[in-house]
C-alpha cells in the first residue's frame, strides 16, 4: 500500500513537472502540421546570406540575446518607430545587424505558410541556423512564439560588457539563467568583434588614476593599448584573437588566461561557480560546449515569451 501511495505520488511529480515545462506553449515542431517546411526555408536563407557575409553569425546571436533580455523572446527588437524610440535605436543595439535577413527570412516563409509562424520564432531559428552555418553548434530550437507589440528603447537595459559578477549573475537569474548558463552564453564572444571605446576605460583610467584594470594580462593589456588610443571610438577588436570566425572553446583559454577583452569576460573569474566552469571549459574539446551552448539557449528562448492568444502574428517583422 504504501509502494502504490509513493508510486503515485511519484506520477503526479512527473505529471506537474511536464505540465509546468508545456504550459508556455513552446515545443519543438510547433509548426510540424501548419507551417512543415518552416525550419528548411529559414536555414535556406541564413545559408545564404552566411556564404555572402559570414560575419552576420556574430550579430545574429546577439539579435536573439538582445530580444529576450528586453520583455522576453518577443521579437520587440525586430520593430521600428517612425521617431526612432524603438529597442532598435538603443546604444546597445545599434550594432546589430542582419535584419535584412529576417525580413527575407520571413517574406520567404509568408509565400508559403501566410500568417503562420512568428517573427520571434524566425528570429529563434535564425539564431541557431547562423551557428550551424559557422560550423558550430546546432539545437533543436522550441517554437510557438507570439510577437509583441511593444518596442521602447527606454526599457533596453542589457547586461553590458562593463558589468561585474554580481550584476551579471543577477541579470542573467531574472530571466531564469544560472551560473553556468551565464559562461556557457559567454562563450558566444568566441566569435565576433568588439570595438575600442568599450575598452578605453579598461586600458587607460580604469580606478581614475590613469591605470589599467589589473585584472587584465599586462602583456595583453600593452598589446591593446597599441591598438587603442585612447581617443579612438572606431577600431574593431576580435573578442578571441585568430580565432574569432570559429565557434570553439578558445575564449575559455583566455579568460583563463586573464585575456578577456572585456570587464564582462574577466568577471567570471570572480565566483567560485563561474569560474569552476570557465576552468572546466578551457581544458576540454568543443563537444561539451556545443551541447551546453544549445541548452542554455534553448533556456533562454523561454524566457518572458507570448504564446495562446497573448501577442500576434506579424507579417513584416519591422
Amino acid at each position: 500500500m504504501a509502494a502504490s501511495k509513493q508510486l503515485i505520488v511519484s506520477c503526479l511529480f512527473l505529471v506537474l513537472l511536464f505540465a509546468q515545462a508545456t504550459s508556455q506553449g513552446l515545443r519543438v515542431g510547433f509548426y510540424s502540421k501548419t507551417c512543415p517546411q518552416v525550419e528548411g526555408i529559414v536555414k535556406k536563407v541564413v545559408f545564404d546570406a552566411m556564404k555572402k557575409a559570414p560575419t552576420l553569425g556574430a550579430p545574429l546571436l546577439r539579435m536573439f540575446f538582445h530580444d529576450c533580455f528586453v520583455r522576453g523572446c518577443d521579437g520587440s527588437v525586430l520593430l521600428d518607430k517612425s521617431n526612432n524610440q524603438a529597442e532598435k535605436s538603443a546604444i546597445p543595439n545599434l550594432s546589430l545587424r542582419g535584419f535584412g535577413i529576417i525580413d527575407d527570412s520571413k517574406a520567404a516563409l509568408e509565400k508559403v505558410c501566410p500568417g503562420i509562424v512568428s517573427c520571434s520564432d524566425v528570429l529563434a531559428l535564425v539564431a541557431r541556423d547562423a551557428m550551424v552555418a559557422l560550423e558550430g553548434p546546432s539545437w533543436e530550437v522550441e517554437t510557438g512564439r507570439r510577437d509583441g507589440r511593444v518596442s521602447n528603447i527606454n526599457e533596453v537595459n542589457l547586461p553590458s560588457p562593463f558589468d561585474n559578477i554580481t550584476k551579471l549573475i543577477t541579470d542573467f537569474r531574472s530571466k531564469g539563467l544560472n551560473e553556468k548558463d551565464l559562461v556557457i552564453l559567454s562563450g558566444g564572444h568566441t566569435i565576433g568583434m568588439g570595438h575600442c571605446p568599450l575598452l578605453t576605460n579598461r586600458l587607460y583610467n580604469f580606478t581614475g588614476r590613469g591605470d589599467s584594470d589589473p585584472s587584465l594580462d599586462s602583456e595583453y593589456a600593452a598589446h591593446l593599448r597599441k591598438k587603442c588610443k585612447p581617443t579612438d571610438t572606431t577600431t574593431a577588436l576580435e573578442m578571441d584573437p585568430g580565432s574569432f570566425k570559429t565557434f570553439d572553446v578558445s575564449y575559455f583559454t583566455l579568460v583563463a588566461k586573464r585575456r578577456g577583452l572585456f570587464q564582462s569576460d574577466a568577471a567570471l573569474l570572480d565566483n567560485s561557480k563561474t569560474r569552476g566552469y570557465v576552468l572546466q571549459l578551457a581544458r576540454t574539446h568543443g563537444s561539451m560546449f556545443f551541447h551546453d551552448f544549445g541548452v542554455s539557449m534553448v533556456k533562454m528562448g523561454r524566457a518572458g515569451v507570448l504564446t495562446g492568444q497573448s501577442g500576434e502574428i506579424r507579417k513584416m517583422c519591422r
